[in-house]
């Protein structure tokens, strides 16, 4: 995709993307060191936000603004901003909050750029080392600035595959038993915290494949382009976020495009899935 009417080439918007994750990393980073506390809650007592989420997006949006003060936002923390150049950046300031507020590894600064509705461009940045994935539409996907790609199809039982849960009970506990019914299928199950990482993971061949009901297009908008852009698959599927919830579209799939209907199919078979679409 080449630049028109005024909307810079996704390469040049990723390169921007990247910057503006790094310093919001930075700037976590820097925050946690001085000790964070819980600054409030969202859909329940564990579902947890710091100032740090707070002040990292308040950055992103002023960063933004200073670059391209005619675009959309779309944040986490804060409310939506309309546009009139038809680009929008949605970010999360700190995916993996808990694991911050706790100085786990898995939590980044997700960065991510729409066009038309289409992501072009995404970048997310580990709070802690810095590590940055980043892509561009059909400019590939990089770690650190190496181009990056899927591993290649296990076997069914020998996928390694990632997940998470949400925050509320009745969610929780839909998800617990898609979990239960999908663990002696596969080689094991890892929930590290961090939905973008965790599609990050996929990209770069540390896991097989990803599932979640529920995240959220700020969890998801840049580490899903990472993983297609890394010859990976990703979309979201038809399911349910609680056992008696209407189905939508609300699953979050992630796998080596090779292997997409095998994993799906599983995933189908857990209960993840209201169906397997075509």
């Amino acid at each position: 995709m080449s630049a028109a009417r005024g909307v810079p080439a996704p390469a040049d918007l990723r390169d921007l993307a990247v910057a503006l994750a790094r310093e919001g990393a930075e700037l976590a980073r820097d925050m946690r060191r001085g000790g964070i506390e819980v600054a409030d809650t969202k859909s329940s007592a564990v579902d947890v936000v710091t100032e740090a989420d707070r002040a990292v997006e308040d950055l992103l949006r002023r960063r933004i603004a200073e670059h391209r003060p005619d675009d959309a936002v779309l944040g986490e923390e804060g409310d939506d901003l309309p546009g009139t150049s038809g680009v929008r950046w949605v970010v999360d300031p700190i995916d993996g909050t808990v694991n911050y507020l706790y100085g786990l590894a898995d939590c980044a600064v997700s960065v991510a750029v729409e066009v038309g509705g289409e992501v072009v461009a995404g970048a997310v940045v580990a709070i802690w080392t810095g590590l940055t994935y980043a892509a561009a539409r059909g400019e590939g996907a990089t770690r650190d600035g190496l181009p990056i790609r899927v591993r290649p199809v296990p076997p069914a039982g020998e996928r390694l595959v990632l997940t998470g849960f949400g925050y509320q009970r009745e969610v929780r506990e839909h998800q617990a038993a898609c979990v239960a019914r999908l663990l002696p299928e596969v080689r094991d199950i890892r929930r590290m915290g961090s939905c973008a990482l965790d599609l990050c993971h996929v990209a770069e061949g540390a896991a097989d494949g990803y599932v979640e009901a529920g995240p959220q297009p700020w969890d998801h908008a840049a580490g899903g382009l990472v993983l297609a852009e890394a010859g990976g698959r990703f979309e979201l599927l038809e399911g349910r976020t609680t056992p008696g919830g209407t189905p939508a579209r609300v699953v979050v799939v992630g796998s080596p495009a090779d292997g997409w209907d095998g994993f799906v199919s599983t995933l189908a078979d857990a209960g993840f899935l209201e169906s397997v679409a075509p």
